[in-house]
């Protein structure tokens, strides 16, 4: 297994790697037109009660969108400010704990029976806890939300065919990752899906991994929608670099004045970091595209763990096998 040079080991070296990303000058690719907007698309975003999600739901909305926000709290008043940030009365709210099962199969087919199909989806959601969690099903809570809520609500979309098939547009599923999934030295095969108790000193670590995983899992995803040679879905995904936002709650009490400090100082604010998301779900340069990531407004290639098929292949098989065995206990 070929290994990476690791970028940090802990919180301090995360947040120093972050803010030196965000000042290094790299090609932009492009901005969006006037013109580019999303009148008649209806676009779902997981985790849009809060942060970055909250941002995104506001600036698709005000792309003329039909927004649907897939959140566990902030039902209905976070709906309603996005509609007056926006100007747009397109928002409808379904809730799902993206650490449940059961709750993301009860939203595809909320979506499906309510709502209707959608155009794009963008998997927003991610945790950082305090300390490692374990869901109902046995799984360690970061390692679902952050990527195996990802692979199922997904798979569950495309069984259901939840998205909107038509001549004159490829729908666009977004993930919103992280440069961190670069750190993890390699895959971790042998214990895949076992719970392992850590503390917050392992957390930046642990994220660091779930995105490896999730941006392994968008590139097979792309080879597997799009193997007959032609642009069925477009398959993006990013890192929107730090940004100001409540996602580190759980941090220590001591910790979290001069972690808020810096935030402040030195993140993007979650409506400057969803620039990237939004221009990945708009432009219309990306239309037929099959993949792209972006880091901050910059193309760049994921590592080379993530892109390689063979690991697609493996951690493909071993999620649903993972999945399965939850679901014989359902």
């Amino acid at each position: 297994m070929t290994k990476s040079k690791k970028n940090y080991d802990s919180p301090l070296q995360a947040t120093l790697t972050g803010i030196a990303g965000l000042f290094k000058k790299q090609p932009r690719i492009g901005y969006l037109g006037a013109d580019e907007r999303l009148d008649g698309k209806r676009v779902m975003i997981t985790g849009s009660s809060s942060g970055l999600g909250l941002a995104v739901a506001k600036q698709i909305a005000a792309l003329g969108a039909e927004v649907i926000m897939a959140v566990r709290s902030g039902i209905p008043e976070k709906g309603k400010e996005v509609q007056k940030a926006s100007g747009s009365s397109q928002i409808k709210m379904l809730y799902v704990d993206l650490a449940d099962f059961t709750s993301i199969k009860q939203l595809t087919e909320h979506l499906k029976k309510d709502v209707g199909v959608i155009d794009i989806l963008i998997c927003n959601a991610a945790i950082v806890v305090g300390q490692a969690r374990q869901t109902k099903d046995g799984l360690d809570e970061m390692f679902m939300v952050n990527y195996v809520s990802k692979f199922v609500l997904v798979t569950q979309l495309m069984a259901q065919n939840c998205f909107r098939k038509n001549q004159t547009y490829v729908p666009r599923i977004i993930f919103v990752s992280s440069e961190s999934h670069r750190n993890p030295a390699a895959f971790e095969w042998d214990s895949f899906g076992q719970f392992t108790p850590h503390a917050m000193s392992k957390t930046v670590e642990r994220y660091g991994y779930y995105k490896l995983l999730l941006t392994t899992f968008a590139q097979e995803l792309g080879r597997r929608l799009n193997s007959d040679g032609q642009s069925n879905f477009s398959i993006f995904s990013l890192c929107p670099g730090p940004v100001n936002s409540n996602i580190a709650r759980e941090a220590p009490n001591w910790v979290q004045p001069p972690m808020k400090l810096v935030f402040k100082l030195f993140f993007n604010s979650p409506d400057k970091a969803a620039e990237p998301v939004v221009y990945l779900a708009a432009s219309k340069s990306l239309e037929g595209k099959p993949s792209e990531y972006l880091f901050l407004m910059s193309r760049k290639d994921v590592d080379e763990k993530a892109s390689d098929s063979k690991n697609g292949l493996k951690l493909w098989d071993m999620t649903e096998a993972l999945i399965r065995k939850v679901d014989e206990t359902l």
